[in-house]
């Protein structure tokens, strides 16, 4: 399919952070774009402002004449009305990944994977090559501050997308640079085992273009290793941070690579996972080119992404930190940045669980990441496509918690869960519809 032939588009969707990025993709290219979405958000109501039309019924009559393709994502029922109208009518229908897979063959392609850390570490090297004069596109899984937005058009060659392993979306892709960050167990609804999910990175890694490298998180393995690789981390990998210190509140690092060394590198967001992610996207913005001075400059105005360790509120008595954090490895990291930046104050947090299966799967790790806090607000699982399984709820995380300053509350007593703290570092974690709370919070908060 060439997609320069395109004039209408409908996406099925639309309002997901993956699929909007796709959408103001077209919209940019002059293409006509229609959508639907199940409930109007902050992000839509965005599209809309852009020249996006948007409905939020499944209903036949809200689609245009002439849709010349259908775009949708695995998150959408697979009895969706007009989903089934569009494939019982053989419309030109394809997965959003398939899109991005299109995209990547016709551009030089940096595709960032890994269980977590990809929108973050998409985001950072974003910034450090359009700030270092590589002018790339970025398809993102998350606002970045510094754009205020999830997707980035440039007018180079060059674009970064978030290669994700959810229904093996990645295999869609051909990278001409490829990172994976991460390969915790994760999607084992998808994958079955953490076996057959290490086996999808590998058939990723595998997809790389002639020419290209995979930068490998250092001591993580491929099953099979015919490709080009090489390593980065933290004091480790030969693209490495090393001597990670806290000065004025901001981490600041040393950078040693085969390329050249960067000293003094002062960075915006906190925590050692961070660091491990901005060494991914050195690596590769060296790979292209961009000087040390540029890659400084760029971690140093990175303004971060939207609910990824977002501080939300902070004067001399409380602050107040968001987090997308929906994996126990993530929880752990958040809570752990948290420590290190604020480390003689009691750390508060409400986590809602996302998923079903992900709580059934990981709820050991889920309950020893939470008893890194001083107290705990425990929400209910936030469902998103799945439906409910039997015996599993919040319960079974609460139940296995050592901590004893906790309780659970639903959406509608968190609020007053909320006000019964006595608050000095607070962080909602999720990536359900708590955000929803953020902003009351947020002005409790202040009005406290």
């Amino acid at each position: 399919m060439n997609l320069n032939d395109l004039h209408k588009i409908y996406f099925i969707g639309v309002g997901g952070i993956g699929m909007s990025a796709l959408a103001r993709y077209f919209n940019g290219l002059g293409i006509d774009v229609h959508g639907y979405d199940k409930t109007e958000t902050i992000l839509t109501k965005k599209l809309v402002e852009e020249g996006i039309k948007i409905h939020y019924e499944d209903d036949l009559k809200y689609i245009p004449e002439n849709v010349d393709l259908v775009i949708y994502t695995p998150a959408v029922p697979k009895d969706h009305g007009e989903l089934t109208y569009f494939r019982t009518h053989d419309f030109p229908i394809k997965k959003r990944a398939e899109v991005l897979g299109i995209i990547s063959r016709n551009r030089q392609t940096i595709g960032i994977a890994g269980t977590h850390g990809k929108t973050t570490t998409s985001s950072i090297l974003t910034h450090v090559l359009r700030t270092g004069g590589v002018d790339c596109t970025a398809f993102l899984g998350g606002i970045a501050q510094n754009y205020g937005s999830n997707f980035v058009e440039g007018k180079s060659n060059w674009v970064v997308v978030e290669a994700d392993e959810y229904d093996r979306s990645f295999l869609q892709l051909d990278p001409d640079y490829a990172a994976i960050i991460s390969m915790d167990p994760d999607h084992l609804d998808i994958y079955g085992n953490h076996d057959f999910m290490h086996e999808g990175f590998t058939q990723y890694a595998e997809k790389l273009k002639a020419g290209g490298t995979v930068f490998l998180r250092d001591g993580l393995t491929l099953k099979r290793n015919n490709v080009p690789v090489d390593t980065f981390g933290v004091e480790t990998g030969n693209y490495r941070a090393k001597d990670i210190r806290v000065e004025d509140g901001h981490f600041v690092f040393d950078f040693e690579s085969p390329v050249a060394s960067i000293e003094n590198i002062r960075f915006t967001l906190p925590g050692r996972h961070n660091v491990e992610n901005a060494s991914a996207a050195i690596a590769i913005a060296q790979q292209l080119g961009v000087s040390g001075e540029s890659i400084r400059h760029a971690l140093a105005s990175f303004k971060g992404i939207k609910r990824r360790f977002e501080m939300i509120y902070r004067d001399e008595r409380v602050v107040y930190i968001d987090d997308y954090a929906h994996h126990p490895t993530e929880l752990s990291a958040a809570i752990d940045a948290a420590r290190t930046l604020f480390p003689d104050r009691k750390i508060s947090g409400i986590f809602q669980p996302h998923l079903y299966s992900r709580t059934r799967d990981f709820v050991d790790g889920f309950a020893a990441a939470l008893d890194g806090l001083d107290e705990v607000i425990l929400m209910d699982i936030y469902p998103a496509r799945e439906l409910p399984m039997e015996g599993v709820t919040s319960a079974l995380i609460f139940e296995r918690m050592q901590l004893s300053n906790k309780k659970m509350a639903t959406k509608a007593t968190v609020m007053d869960a909320v006000k019964s703290l006595e608050i000095d570092v607070l962080l909602t974690l999720g990536a359900g519809d708590i955000d929803v709370f953020v902003q009351p919070i947020k002005n409790w908060l202040a009005d406290a």
